[in-house]
């Protein structure tokens, strides 16, 4: 455990930080998911299923959350399912 204050306030703020990027990762493997699960079965909501899937991807790759080259693969993938 650190010892000096501002150390301390690391610990804190990494702690909260690791939670907020692991509960965006998730909802966003959630998203990613229900759109491949709809292309699959070739649902009639896919169009729109994908469509928030990629939004979700961009906006994780703008905080940070994502590389942009991981977000640009995802969206592709997702692309060519639908194609």
């Amino acid at each position: 455990m650190p010892n000096i204050k501002s150390a301390k306030k690391r610990v804190k703020v990494a702690k909260v930080k690791t939670l907020r990027n692991k509960d965006a990762k998730s909802s966003l493997r959630t998203v990613i998911k229900k759109a491949e699960l709809a292309v699959n079965e070739n649902a009639s909501n896919k169009q729109e299923a994908v469509k928030l899937a990629i939004k979700k991807i961009d906006q994780a790759a703008a905080k940070g959350i994502l590389h942009k080259n991981t977000a640009a693969r995802k969206k592709s993938n997702l692309a060519c399912k639908l194609g």
